[in-house]
């Protein structure tokens, strides 16, 4: 691993909490130590008080913080005298430590201080790290992992047996080191949970943690499976499949739910490995990690995939497991997995939305990893499952998990495919659905539209929506991305320069009834199954004010536009009993789009004899019609106002004499 220590930059930090929040940042940034605000950090140092007496002071990292991320207000200071006294008892509520701890706070307006606060008290060292590194994780997840401990890090780590984090580890590790000389250690391991280091500055404690972390890769290395050997599979996977899991799933879960289908050469080989069932049926990496993906993954294949009854038996394993292990006090949680392994083709991740997806593939992608390391080391062995139903259960992290929830957006957990992305109406459209919740693939000819939404809550795809087969290939990346199709705003067009019938050239007829008409129709064709599948599904197709109100000039615009809606009038009528609705927009005069340049808006406006603002604005309600206007409109008829509403065709240009 390597060490990315600054020298200049550590010493542009001014305070021992400016040092502690660099050091942390450099942890945070390597995904094998930590993932999703796993990990705690804290410094020790003299503050003084309202009063300018000086106590002493634990800063140590605030529940909900990510180690990435962190900033000085991060970190809770509490007192050491407290959290001291505090390890002395013998016996302490998860309730009680919480309410002393938030007592003991220098400061109200911080962040609940970590579970770990007492432990990184007891540790008698200004500067104290603890991670989940994989490498360290994946060598005591093993029948063998305390001799492999032993052998990797002699004497020079404290190891300590697993038990539950909080108060019992500190409490632990309290009795187990009254008369340890800590100088004679770097670390301390804790079995099937993590490592901590410690030192009298922040280099050292840092230096530390990566030294040890370097030892036990090195011992994985050795082995001969740093890199899983590639396994070769045939088995193929179909994104119509994927999109009945994903809506399976979301049943179960109670709401839209966002799926990622991984299929890189690691996740692959996870997927083919001939332990598989014994494997990925143990527990997880680390018991934090249990409130993100649950004890076990969903298994399914090729057969199985889009079948609601590997969903049930999944859901009768875990109701299972959970009356197991419940006492009187426990409510049982949702039983929809978080992550699956298809067989043969690679590892699956569930979220609620972008970012709840992106924890969960991360930290799916770090568990078949060290799996297959500790497999390599003599055989991958959890915790008990007990011990992992006592973490998930486990108030105080329930507590974390619901402190990070935010309400729900509009969109949240829906999948939205808009085309023509790359520039006004549907950039518009794509922006707005973005901010209302939605999960976005961006699609245009442009090839920029795979930089304008490169996000972790969009995808850019490049696709000519007049050639069949590239549709195809769209839908099956967009499944594979985000596992279904639940909103379509069909956008994409042209508008040919203007000419009489008599002086219209056949290709620009042929081009604007392709692009305008047939590529819409192409699109619907194929997305129908996915929408099918989808969650409350419902379509959005662009027209015109021209459909309702046609000019000279644009018969070809004029012609494959109404021709469009006519399609959506018929999709209207044969989807409905699908629950797919599919209404109609008709802007007007929107200005802010690629076809209005500023030459060519000054020269419209000066033949009607008018300014550009007035231009602007002519129309009955003499208001300017913008790409966000007609974006915003397009999320209400795709959202719940009109749910009862399908065939519409609504008018969005200020009002037109001609339309009404």
């Amino acid at each position: 691993m390597k060490n990315q220590w600054n020298e200049a930059e550590a010493g542009a930090c001014p305070t021992e909490l400016d040092l502690r929040v660099y050091s942390s940042r450099l942890i945070g940034r390597e995904p094998s130590l930590v993932l999703h605000g796993g990990g705690n950090t804290s410094v020790k140092a003299q503050v003084k008080d309202f009063f300018g007496e000086e106590e002493s002071v634990l800063f140590v990292k605030g529940s909900g913080w990510d180690l990435a991320t962190i900033q000085p207000q991060g970190f809770s200071p509490v007192r050491m005298e407290t959290l001291l006294k505090l390890a002395q008892k013998e016996h302490l509520t998860d309730t009680d430590m919480v309410r002393v701890q938030m007592a003991a706070m220098t400061d109200p307006s911080a962040p609940a201080a970590s579970v770990e606060a007492i432990l990184h008290a007891i540790i008698p060292f200004p500067y104290v790290d603890h991670t989940h590194a994989d490498a360290v994780v994946a060598l005591s997840n093993t029948p063998d992992g305390e001799a492999f401990i032993r052998k990797t890090f002699g004497e020079r780590v404290f190891l300590i047996p697993y038990v539950m984090p909080g108060f019992v580890l500190a409490r632990k590790v309290f009795e187990l080191t009254r008369d340890t000389d800590w100088s004679r250690y770097d670390g301390m391991i804790l079995m099937n949970h993590g490592i901590f280091t410690f030192g009298a500055t922040a280099r050292e404690s840092y230096d530390r943690m990566i030294e040890l972390v370097s030892l036990a890769e090195e011992a994985i290395q050795k082995s001969g499976q740093w890199i899983a050997p590639a396994r070769e599979s045939s088995i193929k996977w179909s994104p119509l499949s994927l999109a009945k899991l994903r809506k399976h799933v979301g049943e179960k879960w109670g709401a839209p739910v966002l799926a990622e289908l991984h299929t890189t050469m690691e996740a692959k080989s996870f997927a083919s490995h001939p332990k598989l069932a014994t494997l990925a049926t143990q527990g997880p990496l680390t018991p934090d990690h249990v409130i993100h993906t649950k004890r076990l993954p969903l298994l399914v294949d090729s057969e199985t995939a889009g079948e609601s009854a590997v969903i049930q038996e999944f859901e009768e394993q875990y109701r299972a497991y959970y009356k197991r292990h419940a006492s009187s006090h426990h409510k049982p949680l949702d039983a929809a997995p978080r992550w699956g392994i298809w067989k043969g083709v690679g590892t699956l991740a569930f979220g609620a939305n972008p970012k709840r997806l992106q924890v969960v593939s991360d930290i799916a992608r770090h568990t078949v990893k060290s799996i297959q390391w500790a497999d390599s080391l003599g055989g991958w062995k959890a915790l008990p499952e007990k011990d992992i139903f006592d973490v998930e259960y486990w108030e105080l992290e329930q507590a974390k998990l619901k402190k990070n929830q935010k309400a729900p957006t509009s969109f949240e957990g829906k999948v939205a495919l808009i085309t023509g992305a790359a520039s006004g109406i549907g950039m518009a459209c794509a922006n707005e659905l973005i901010a209302q919740g939605a999960a976005v693939v961006a699609v245009d000819r442009d090839p920029q539209v795979e930089k304008i939404f490169a996000g972790e809550k969009s995808l850019g795809l490049v696709c000519d929506l007049t050639q069949p087969d590239q549709i195809q290939q769209l839908l099956e990346r967009a499944v594979q991305r985000w596992g279904g199709i639940d909103l379509v705003v069909s956008n994409a067009g042209t508008f040919p320069p203007g000419k009489n019938i008599e002086s219209l050239p056949i290709e620009t007829w042929k081009q604007a009834v392709e692009v305008n008409l047939s590529s819409h129709f192409y699109l619907l064709h194929y997305v129908l199954p996915y929408l099918e599948n989808g969650f409350e599904p419902a379509v959005v197709v662009m027209g015109s004010k021209n459909v309702p109100a046609p000019g000279p000039g644009a018969s070809a615009y004029s012609s494959s536009k109404a021709g469009l809606t006519q399609l959506a009038r018929v999709a209207a009528l044969e989807w409905a009993p699908k629950g797919i609705r599919v209404n109609v927009l008709h802007p007007n005069a929107v200005f802010d789009t690629a076809i209005w340049t500023d030459e060519v808006l000054t020269n419209r406006a000066a033949h009607y004899g008018m300014t550009v603002e007035a231009y602007k604005k002519n129309n009955l309600l003499h208001v300017e019609v913008t790409s966000k206007h007609v974006a915003s409109l397009a999320c209400q008829l795709l959202g719940p106002s009109f749910s009862r509403t399908t065939g519409a065709q609504v008018a969005i240009d200020g009002g037109n004499d001609r339309v009404i």
